[in-house]
């Protein structure tokens, strides 16, 4: 295993990257006729995506980039983000 990843901007990125990959699977899902493998694989893909970016949303963000963001729900995060930016 490699060293952990440390920098705020590196860890927001992988966060952002989970969330693209759960839509970019799902959108496969819906829009592109594939065979039932292929698309039980994009639905694995995209719930582990999914579960990761949640995890991101409601931990990581919490406990490694800034303590003072709320874990209440995403709309309270967003709300502290938009709060923020002013």
């Amino acid at each position: 295993m490699g060293p952990d990843l440390t920098s705020k901007r590196w860890i927001v990125a992988k966060g952002i990257l989970f969330a693209l990959l759960a839509v970019l699977s799902g959108g496969l899902i819906i829009f592109v006729e594939l065979p039932a493998f292929h698309r039980a694989v994009l639905l694995g893909i995209c719930v582990w995506a999914a579960c990761r970016f949640y995890y991101f949303l409601f931990h990581v963000l919490h406990a490694y980039v800034d303590p003072t963001l709320p874990s209440a729900g995403v709309m309270d995060l967003v709300k502290h983000l938009m709060t923020k930016r002013r």
